[in-house]
């Protein structure tokens, strides 16, 4: 008996011991280190690195996100600061790097996930972002998986249902489908995109209707994301063969099976297409290939165009909404220019949404917010 007492003493010990361990990487001698500390006009950046020499900050709001750094000082028991100006209204990203290597923000929870790199957040709250934080109301997101016979493999999709949606079985619901860019997979929009908490905020004030929104995987050698660790397929594109492949699988099989398994309006009128970059390229082959199959078609600071027969067909299928947006610094902003052009000449009714900014998640998230609101009213 005194033996298992004993025993039993020891294992707490070693329990106590490693919790107390874990505790030390969140809080040094009692006070937690904070960062970032958001407050009124400023943001502190907080690092504790006992041995680094030169710890330097690195985020996307700076006028050079790619090299730009700020130098941050070595203050008591070697924890690194820097306060800087509170950057306007947005999502920021943002990186130490210490003596040359760049290391995420032990302290900060709110990470974003672009494709293979992981980047700490920094949400700045204001106007711009108000449909950026959780709502009251939440929907729902899940990931089911369909059998594509086009591409050979089972798929994962990403899929947003609105709040009430396991509440009421009768209802049913129109549909946006998301599509992502390049180097971007079924999550980039969840992750960095904030499509739940856009559509959750808008669809609680009633500024949208609520809608199910599915995100599919736009590789189409990809079963799901890389963070499955599923081997992926070799698929050449610039095989004549391969073309389009994924957009037929989007049209022919994977609109069927959201609508079979899912509480969808199975019309047109009920349906939209939206995407960014790759996935604008990818909304433009869509809506090409089946004109009469989404009634409202978002390209977003996309690589795509369209001949006068094809965008007649679009006219000929009564096209609800077309809106074609682009930031005035996108290296694809000419293509949207010419593209509005197109539309302006052929006397497609659409809008044309000119933000300031390139080709980043910033402008994407306001073109969500802002088309979102239009969709099937």
């Amino acid at each position: 008996m005194k033996k298992n007492l004993t025993l039993f003493a020891t294992c707490l010990l070693a329990v106590t011991a490693l919790n107390a361990q874990e505790l030390t990487n969140f809080s040094f001698w009692g006070k937690p280190i904070v960062s970032p500390e958001i407050k009124q006009d400023s943001v502190t950046f907080r690092l504790k690195a006992d041995y680094a020499t030169v710890v330097k900050l690195s985020g996307s709001w700076m006028e050079n996100p790619w090299t730009g750094t700020i130098d941050m000082t070595r203050g008591e028991n070697c924890i690194w600061e820097v306060t800087i100006p509170l950057p306007s209204p947005e999502i920021y990203t943002y990186n130490f790097v210490v003596d040359g290597v760049n290391v995420n923000d032990p302290q900060n929870v709110l990470v974003q996930r672009d494709g293979t790199r992981y980047l700490p957040m920094l949400l700045v709250p204001g106007e711009r972002t108000e449909n950026y934080s959780e709502a009251n109301q939440h929907g729902t997101v899940s990931h089911p998986w369909y059998h594509s016979s086009i591409l050979g493999m089972d798929r994962r999709l990403t899929v947003y249902t609105p709040y009430g949606y396991e509440n009421n079985p009768k209802k049913k619901y129109p549909v946006l489908y998301l599509l992502h860019g390049a180097g971007g997979d079924e999550e980039a929009w969840i992750s960095m995109g904030r499509t739940a908490q856009i559509l959750d905020n808008l669809i609680e004030k009633g500024l949208a209707e609520p809608m199910i929104v599915v995100m599919p995987n736009g590789n189409p050698g990809q079963a799901a994301a890389r963070t499955l660790n599923i081997p992926e397929k070799p698929y050449d594109w610039r095989d004549p063969a391969n073309r389009d492949l994924y957009v037929k699988s989007l049209c022919t099989e994977i609109v069927p099976f959201i609508e079979k398994n899912f509480r969808a309006i199975p019309k047109p009128a009920s349906r939209a297409i939206a995407g960014l970059s790759m996935g604008g390229g990818h909304t433009i082959s869509a809506s090409i290939l089946y004109p009469e199959l989404f009634d409202y078609i978002c390209p977003l600071s996309a690589a795509g165009s369209a001949t006068p027969e094809q965008i007649a067909a679009l006219k000929k299928a009564g096209v609800k909404l077309y809106f074609l947006a682009c930031g005035n610094t996108d290296f694809l902003f000419k293509g949207a220019e010419e593209m509005h052009a197109k539309l302006t000449e052929q006397g497609l009714d659409h809008e044309y949404f000119v933000s300031d900014g390139g080709h980043v998640w910033s402008n994407w998230r306001l073109y969500l917010n802002t088309f979102a609101q239009k969709l099937f009213k």
